[in-house]
Protein backbone atom coordinates (compact mmCIF):
# COMPACT_ATOMS: atom_id res chain seq x y z
CA UNK A 1 0.00 0.00 0.00
CA UNK A 2 2.22 2.80 -1.26
CA UNK A 3 -0.66 5.32 -1.12
CA UNK A 4 -0.82 5.15 2.70
CA UNK A 5 0.63 7.21 5.54
CA UNK A 6 0.36 5.98 9.14
CA UNK A 7 0.80 8.83 11.61
CA UNK A 8 1.32 8.66 15.36
CA UNK A 9 2.23 11.05 18.13
CA UNK A 10 4.48 9.77 20.89
CA UNK A 11 5.27 10.82 24.44
CA UNK A 12 7.63 8.42 26.22
CA UNK A 13 6.49 5.24 24.44
CA UNK A 14 9.83 3.41 24.43
CA UNK A 15 8.18 0.29 25.91
CA UNK A 16 5.64 0.07 23.08
CA UNK A 17 7.16 1.73 20.00
CA UNK A 18 9.11 -1.24 18.68
CA UNK A 19 6.11 -3.60 18.79
CA UNK A 20 3.69 -1.06 17.35
CA UNK A 21 5.94 -0.16 14.42
CA UNK A 22 6.69 -3.84 13.77
CA UNK A 23 2.96 -4.59 13.70
CA UNK A 24 2.34 -1.72 11.25
CA UNK A 25 5.13 -2.91 8.95
CA UNK A 26 3.72 -6.43 9.04
CA UNK A 27 0.22 -5.22 8.13
CA UNK A 28 1.17 -2.58 5.54
CA UNK A 29 4.85 -2.99 4.60
CA UNK A 30 4.93 -0.16 2.05
CA UNK A 31 3.24 2.47 4.21
CA UNK A 32 4.92 5.71 5.17
CA UNK A 33 5.17 5.94 8.98
CA UNK A 34 5.37 9.43 10.48
CA UNK A 35 5.86 10.10 14.17
CA UNK A 36 5.65 13.45 15.90
CA UNK A 37 7.56 12.92 19.10
CA UNK A 38 7.70 14.90 22.34
CA UNK A 39 9.50 12.27 24.43
CA UNK A 40 12.28 12.55 26.95
CA UNK A 41 13.11 8.84 26.65
CA UNK A 42 14.48 6.72 23.76
CA UNK A 43 11.26 6.65 21.73
CA UNK A 44 12.50 8.81 18.81
CA UNK A 45 15.79 6.94 18.47
CA UNK A 46 14.00 3.59 18.36
CA UNK A 47 11.47 4.85 15.81
CA UNK A 48 14.12 6.38 13.57
CA UNK A 49 16.21 3.21 13.65
CA UNK A 50 13.12 1.30 12.47
CA UNK A 51 12.71 3.53 9.42
CA UNK A 52 10.05 5.95 10.65
CA UNK A 53 10.12 9.62 9.75
CA UNK A 54 10.47 11.30 13.15
CA UNK A 55 9.54 14.95 13.69
CA UNK A 56 10.54 16.32 17.06
CA UNK A 57 8.15 18.67 18.87
CA UNK A 58 9.93 19.38 22.11
CA UNK A 59 9.07 20.69 24.59
CA UNK A 60 5.59 19.16 24.16
CA UNK A 61 2.91 21.45 22.72
CA UNK A 62 -0.11 19.25 23.46
CA UNK A 63 -1.92 16.44 21.68
CA UNK A 64 -3.76 18.62 19.19
CA UNK A 65 -0.73 20.50 17.92
CA UNK A 66 1.25 17.29 17.64
CA UNK A 67 -1.55 15.52 15.75
CA UNK A 68 -2.06 18.41 13.32
CA UNK A 69 1.65 18.38 12.57
CA UNK A 70 1.55 14.62 12.01
CA UNK A 71 -1.51 14.78 9.75
CA UNK A 72 -0.24 17.67 7.64
CA UNK A 73 3.19 16.02 7.28
CA UNK A 74 1.69 12.94 5.63
CA UNK A 75 2.47 12.76 1.92
CA UNK A 76 0.09 9.98 0.85
CA UNK A 77 -3.57 10.09 -0.23
CA UNK A 78 -4.86 7.95 2.66
CA UNK A 79 -3.91 8.69 6.27
CA UNK A 80 -4.27 6.35 9.25
CA UNK A 81 -4.05 7.72 12.78
CA UNK A 82 -2.94 5.27 15.44
CA UNK A 83 -2.16 5.54 19.15
CA UNK A 84 1.31 4.25 19.96
CA UNK A 85 0.48 2.28 23.11
CA UNK A 86 -0.43 -1.05 21.44
CA UNK A 87 -4.12 -0.77 22.34
CA UNK A 88 -5.25 -0.69 18.70
CA UNK A 89 -4.91 -3.63 16.26
CA UNK A 90 -2.56 -2.68 13.42
CA UNK A 91 -3.75 -5.75 11.51
CA UNK A 92 -7.05 -3.91 10.90
CA UNK A 93 -5.35 -1.12 8.94
CA UNK A 94 -5.92 -2.80 5.53
CA UNK A 95 -9.65 -3.01 6.27
CA UNK A 96 -9.83 0.70 7.09
CA UNK A 97 -7.97 1.51 3.87
CA UNK A 98 -10.35 -0.67 1.85
CA UNK A 99 -13.37 1.25 3.14
CA UNK A 100 -11.72 4.52 2.08
CA UNK A 101 -11.09 3.07 -1.37
CA UNK A 102 -14.76 2.02 -1.47
CA UNK A 103 -15.90 5.63 -1.21
CA UNK A 104 -15.86 6.65 2.45
CA UNK A 105 -14.01 9.76 3.56
CA UNK A 106 -13.48 8.87 7.22
CA UNK A 107 -13.40 5.42 8.81
CA UNK A 108 -13.69 5.30 12.59
CA UNK A 109 -12.42 2.18 14.37
CA UNK A 110 -14.71 1.91 17.38
CA UNK A 111 -13.64 0.24 20.60
CA UNK A 112 -17.14 0.39 22.02
CA UNK A 113 -19.52 -1.92 20.17
CA UNK A 114 -19.29 -3.73 23.50
CA UNK A 115 -17.46 -2.88 26.71
CA UNK A 116 -13.75 -3.72 26.38
CA UNK A 117 -12.53 -5.97 29.21
CA UNK A 118 -9.67 -3.65 30.07
CA UNK A 119 -11.64 -0.37 30.03
CA UNK A 120 -12.81 0.82 33.47
CA UNK A 121 -16.57 1.07 33.75
CA UNK A 122 -16.35 4.83 34.39
CA UNK A 123 -14.44 5.39 31.15
CA UNK A 124 -16.90 3.20 29.25
CA UNK A 125 -19.94 5.06 30.58
CA UNK A 126 -18.34 8.43 29.81
CA UNK A 127 -17.65 7.36 26.22
CA UNK A 128 -21.20 6.02 25.91
CA UNK A 129 -22.56 9.38 27.10
CA UNK A 130 -20.39 11.35 24.66
CA UNK A 131 -21.56 9.20 21.76
CA UNK A 132 -25.19 9.77 22.72
CA UNK A 133 -24.59 13.50 23.12
CA UNK A 134 -23.00 13.63 19.68
CA UNK A 135 -26.04 11.96 18.16
CA UNK A 136 -28.39 14.35 19.98
CA UNK A 137 -26.44 17.49 19.04
CA UNK A 138 -25.17 16.61 15.56
CA UNK A 139 -27.65 14.00 14.34
CA UNK A 140 -25.37 11.14 13.32
CA UNK A 141 -24.59 7.78 14.87
CA UNK A 142 -21.25 6.94 16.40
CA UNK A 143 -20.21 4.81 19.35
CA UNK A 144 -16.69 6.19 19.89
CA UNK A 145 -15.79 9.87 19.56
CA UNK A 146 -12.37 9.29 21.13
CA UNK A 147 -11.00 6.46 19.01
CA UNK A 148 -7.26 6.68 18.42
CA UNK A 149 -7.49 4.69 15.18
CA UNK A 150 -9.07 6.24 12.09
CA UNK A 151 -8.59 6.49 8.34
CA UNK A 152 -8.96 9.73 6.39
CA UNK A 153 -8.80 10.81 2.82
CA UNK A 154 -6.05 13.39 2.72
CA UNK A 155 -8.42 15.94 1.19
CA UNK A 156 -10.53 15.84 4.39
CA UNK A 157 -7.57 16.95 6.47
CA UNK A 158 -6.55 19.60 3.95
CA UNK A 159 -10.00 21.07 3.36
CA UNK A 160 -11.10 21.87 6.92
CA UNK A 161 -10.02 24.42 9.51
CA UNK A 162 -9.05 22.72 12.77
CA UNK A 163 -8.77 23.94 16.34
CA UNK A 164 -5.99 21.89 17.95
CA UNK A 165 -5.90 23.94 21.16
CA UNK A 166 -7.09 22.19 24.30
CA UNK A 167 -7.81 18.55 25.08
CA UNK A 168 -10.10 16.05 23.29
CA UNK A 169 -8.95 16.88 19.76
CA UNK A 170 -10.00 13.42 18.42
CA UNK A 171 -13.59 14.56 18.97
CA UNK A 172 -13.17 17.38 16.47
CA UNK A 173 -11.34 15.08 14.06
CA UNK A 174 -14.47 12.91 13.94
CA UNK A 175 -17.34 15.38 14.17
CA UNK A 176 -16.13 18.21 11.93
CA UNK A 177 -15.75 16.09 8.77
CA UNK A 178 -19.19 14.53 9.21
CA UNK A 179 -21.03 17.81 9.77
CA UNK A 180 -19.11 19.22 6.80
CA UNK A 181 -20.65 16.60 4.53
CA UNK A 182 -17.97 13.93 4.42
CA UNK A 183 -19.01 10.30 4.48
CA UNK A 184 -18.35 8.27 7.66
CA UNK A 185 -17.98 4.52 8.14
CA UNK A 186 -17.54 2.92 11.56
CA UNK A 187 -16.08 -0.55 12.09
CA UNK A 188 -15.61 -2.49 15.35
CA UNK A 189 -12.18 -3.42 16.68
CA UNK A 190 -10.84 -5.24 19.73
CA UNK A 191 -9.27 -2.83 22.20
CA UNK A 192 -6.16 -4.27 23.87
CA UNK A 193 -4.33 -3.71 27.15
CA UNK A 194 -1.99 -0.75 26.82
CA UNK A 195 1.77 -0.88 27.13
CA UNK A 196 3.12 1.88 29.34
CA UNK A 197 1.59 4.39 31.77
CA UNK A 198 -1.59 6.32 30.92
CA UNK A 199 -1.15 10.10 30.66
CA UNK A 200 -4.82 11.10 30.26
CA UNK A 201 -6.17 13.90 32.45
CA UNK A 202 -9.73 12.60 32.93
CA UNK A 203 -11.19 15.86 34.19
CA UNK A 204 -9.80 17.80 31.24
CA UNK A 205 -11.00 15.09 28.85
CA UNK A 206 -14.57 15.29 30.13
CA UNK A 207 -14.64 19.09 30.09
CA UNK A 208 -13.10 19.45 26.65
CA UNK A 209 -15.09 16.62 25.07
CA UNK A 210 -18.35 18.27 26.10
CA UNK A 211 -17.07 21.68 25.01
CA UNK A 212 -15.99 20.47 21.57
CA UNK A 213 -19.27 18.65 20.91
CA UNK A 214 -21.28 21.78 21.75
CA UNK A 215 -18.91 24.31 20.18
CA UNK A 216 -18.92 22.43 16.87
CA UNK A 217 -22.72 22.73 16.78
CA UNK A 218 -22.68 26.50 17.08
CA UNK A 219 -19.57 27.16 15.01
CA UNK A 220 -21.03 25.18 12.10
CA UNK A 221 -23.97 27.58 11.74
Amino acid sequence: MNDLSVVMITLNEEKAIKKVVSDIKRAVPEAEIIIVDSSSDKTPEIAQAMGCKVIRQYPPQGYGNAMILALTSATKDIIITLDCDDTYPAEKIPELVEWIKNGYDVVNATRLNKKPKNMPIGNYMANWFFAKLTRLVHGFNTTDVHSGMRAYKKEVIQSLDWNPNGAAFPVELLIKPVISGYKLKEIPIDYKERIGTPTLDKFAAVKWTTKRILDLKFSSK
